[in-house]
């Protein structure tokens, strides 16, 4: 089992340098036997140069023991074992000295430098003691043998261990490489995750928005025309039987319409929350996409979907207008529309657009301005299409309160949204005459 970076400097527990208690025991076992080792081979070098034993066994341990610090300052390690080679001690030294130092990472110039030192000193202490073995009639052998004896001798103290230490270094820096290329890749799936649930938050609140947009402009138009009738039927039910008969089946029909409207948008919502339950409990890249999925599907069937949707049912369209003007005009109010320009169809989402916005801009002039004069107008252009819903003051200030229409404050909001997310112009506000207009300006493709 691999373990990421974070967890391997998390794994530091040893005393000083030593990254494990386990390493700075063997490396204690390493000094050990090799102090021992040069003790051993002091006695000798001690008769050899006339010096006392115990300066020799002395010197041995002190010579010996440096393999201690061989992770630390394996440079160190290398040059007392070289140090030490003429008095033919530190054979252990010697061996694990270039064996750490080729693991190491330096630079490779300096460990061919220090390896080839070794090689040379190596040979030539074996040369010269072969050679005097030799002279004194211990070794009967031609002298062929003596420089093959110090090549194979150097060699085989030199090679190995440099060889080994080389392949253990770069399977270590892999492994080394290895832990850092999973710490990256563990940190950009993190933070692909938090983006992704940034991203299917912000899906989230948008769809909240949308639908609350659409369920206000399905409902909004229709309740405030019931409103408005309601008060006329209420006005005339003595005066004129005919008429608050009239008003009392446009209220009913209108009524009708707006809970058809709201029980599909409602049913499709309950479908929804019953995907996103679902959803929740898979993994965590499934629930972001069927909350989104789920919530877009319930606007759609209802209402229609805006760009980047496709609605599986039609929506209301620019051939409605007439419609919606009509029943604005049995509502009392004096509107007049004017279509300018050759109709001709546009994208699905450009035509609920408009719709939609002269629907909340003739619902706003029910609200607060009952009775007044209300000119629509609608261009038909070369790239885009204009509408403009712009009405005159009410004749009876005050006549909005009267019927007591609510207002949420979220209908210009919800128009500017719609206009804007189809890369068009939208512009509001009141006329200097006292009335209020409405404009938007939406491209044709």
């Amino acid at each position: 089992m691999t373990t990421t970076g974070e967890e391997h400097a998390a794994a530091v527990t040893g005393p000083w340098w030593w990254a494990r208690w386990r390493s700075a025991t063997l490396d204690g076992t390493l000094a050990l036997v090799s102090a021992l080792e040069c003790a051993a081979e002091g006695v000798p070098f001690a008769r050899d140069a006339g010096i006392p034993v115990s300066a020799g066994i002395v010197f041995g341990l002190l010579a010996g023991s440096v393999l201690l610090v061989r992770r630390r300052w394996p440079i160190a390690v290398v040059l007392v074992a070289i140090a030490i080679t003429p008095a033919q001690m530190g054979f252990l030294l010697t061996i694990v000295g270039l064996y750490t130092l080729a693991a190491c990472e330096l630079p490779r110039r300096v460990i061919a430098a220090l390896a080839g030192m070794s090689l040379v000193g190596t040979m030539i202490v074996t040369f010269v003691r072969v050679r005097q073995d030799t002279a004194r009639g211990d070794l009967t052998l031609g002298d062929w043998f003596v420089p093959f004896a110090a090549v194979t001798t150097s060699l085989g103290l030199t090679a190995p261990p440099v060889l080994l230490g080389l392949y253990v270094g770069a399977r270590r820096r892999l492994m080394e490489s290895l832990r850092e290329r999973a710490d990256s890749l563990e940190r950009e799936l993190q933070l692909l995750a938090e983006r992704a649930e940034e991203r299917a938050e912000w899906a989230r609140n948008e769809e909240r928005t949308r639908i609350a947009r659409e369920m206000h402009d399905v409902v909004a138009h229709r309740v405030s025309l019931m409103v408005v009738h309601a008060a006329a039927l209420q006005a005339v039910a003595r005066k004129d039987p005919e008429k608050a008969v009239k008003n009392a089946a446009l209220v009913g029909d209108m009524g009708r319409q707006a809970l058809t409207e709201l029980r599909e948008m409602l049913g499709v919502l309950r479908s929804g929350d019953g995907g996103q339950r679902r959803a929740r409990r898979e993994p965590s890249g499934a629930p972001l996409a069927a909350v989104g999925v789920a919530a877009a599907a319930a606007a759609s069937r209802a209402v229609g979907a805006p760009v980047g949707f496709a609605p599986e049912g039609p929506g209301p369209s620019l051939s409605e207008l007439d419609e919606l003007v009509e029943q604005s005009a049995a509502a009392g109010m004096v509107v007049r529309l004017s279509v300018e320009g050759r109709a001709r169809p546009y994208a699905a989402e450009v035509e609920q657009t408009a719709f939609r916005v002269v629907q909340e801009a003739l619902t706003n002039v029910h609200k607060h301005a009952a009775g007044a004069k209300t000119h629509v107008r609608l261009a038909h252009r070369v790239s885009e299409i204009a509408m403009q819903v712009e009405n005159e003051p009410p004749p009876e200030p005050g006549s909005a309160d009267a019927a007591r229409l609510p207002s949420g404050g979220n209908g210009l909001l919800g128009m500017r949204e719609r206009v804007l997310a189809l890369g068009g112009v939208f512009v509001s506000g009141p006329t200097e005459a006292g009335g209020f207009r409405v404009s938007a300006v939406i491209p044709a493709s």
